[in-house]
């Protein structure tokens, strides 16, 4: 089909999961979760890299909030210095009469780290802290897809607060079923295969 943008299924609460080739340390194996796609670019954070950094060390506040491991993630490497913040909301809460919060895509929605945590936290039942997002400017992101980096498929409210100990890119990959199923088994190391 010609005339269809690469990027034209991506929108809030997809995923991008890095195609085995994509070799760059940024983002090998990674799964990001889109926060916001428009014309003039794209922004997200990657779901499974957890840094050697406790929450309680940075945002003292938030750290026994937070889901296990209660670690910061390396959302990206533009403005590692930023913190965003993603939850999950409990069933039942409507994102829109939260303050402190805004929604990006069914229950998961983005959380203003000023806000005083006791007060949002009862309202949620997954939280996650990123340092730094990953972004692009308008039309690099379709240029990447067209390339073959990226494999765009929808996310699930849970893949935000993954443990970082199950291999969310072997399992966001297994559940689309065939043939991209089969790239869960492309070894990290195809030297060693």
């Amino acid at each position: 089909m010609s005339g269809v943008r690469p990027d034209a299924n991506v929108e809030p609460g997809t995923l991008l999961v890095a195609a085995p080739g994509l070799l760059d340390s940024n983002f090998r194996r990674t799964v990001v979760y889109i926060i916001d796609h428009r014309g003039e670019g794209t922004l997200g954070v990657v779901l499974n890299r957890p840094s050697e950094v406790a929450v309680h060390d940075v945002l003292p506040a938030w750290a026994p909030h937070v889901t296990r491991p209660q670690a910061i993630y390396i959302g990206g490497p533009v403005e590692r210095k930023t913190a965003l913040c993603l939850a999950t909301l409990r069933p039942g809460e409507d994102v829109d009469k939260l303050d402190g919060v805004v929604g990006v895509h069914g229950p998961v929605a983005l959380v203003d780290l000023d806000a005083d945590p006791d007060q949002l936290t009862p309202s949620m039942r997954g939280l996650r802290v990123f340092a730094g997002y990953s972004g692009w400017g308008s039309g690099q992101l379709g240029e990447e897809i067209d390339r073959g980096d990226w494999i765009v498929v929808p996310g699930l409210p849970d893949d935000v607060t993954s443990p970082a100990n199950a291999d969310l890119w072997g399992r966001v990959l297994r559940r689309q079923g065939m043939p991209l199923a089969l790239l869960a088994t492309h070894p990290i190391d195809v030297s060693r295969n």
